[in-house]
């Protein structure tokens, strides 16, 4: 039988934010993109609950209603397991998305070792900033970080993992 995975509780933002103009709107949308929220309808987005995903939500609540738009914090239990499943495995596969990206961008592995370098360098970089926000690691997870290595693996000796 397969385990099913809870938080129990999420911290919850619903806002809305005027349209016009529209650089305090696509500010905020990015930055729920960096988190990694899930979108549970127009102006709903939700986090499990931390103190870290609260504290974050509450600076993006602020921030849309300095420019002009409404927000409001909650903390909530879903109603059932299945719909918290649904929303968990929402998020699990945005990430397995990233990281099969960069999966296949570590394996396309360029003659150039100063260009392999490179691409080492950002994709790790790359690698952190989605860590950050999956929440529900996929199996794809370790797949990326070992297809980083392994990339490193054939570059110049200066951009492989410490031990």
């Amino acid at each position: 039988m397969e385990e099913v995975e809870r938080t129990g509780r999420w911290v919850l933002l619903s806002y809305r934010i005027p349209r016009e103009p529209s650089q305090p709107r696509i500010a905020v949308w990015r930055k729920l993109e960096r988190l990694g929220v899930a979108r549970l309808g127009d102006g709903l987005i939700a986090l499990p609950a931390d103190d870290r995903t609260r504290e974050h939500l509450d600076w993006l609540a602020e921030e849309v209603v300095d420019n002009g738009g409404s927000a409001t914090l909650w903390i909530a239990s879903p109603g059932d397991t299945a719909q918290e499943q649904g929303v968990i495995a929402a998020m699990r596969a945005a990430r397995a998305a990233e990281y099969l990206s960069i999966i296949d961008e570590a394996r396309a592995r360029p003659a150039d070792k100063t260009e392999r370098t490179r691409i080492v360098r950002r994709l790790r970089g790359e690698l952190r900033r989605i860590n950050e926000r999956d929440y529900f690691p996929p199996p794809e997870r370790e797949a990326a970080r070992l297809a980083v290595q392994d990339l490193a693996a054939r570059a110049v000796p200066d951009v492989r993992e410490p031990a």
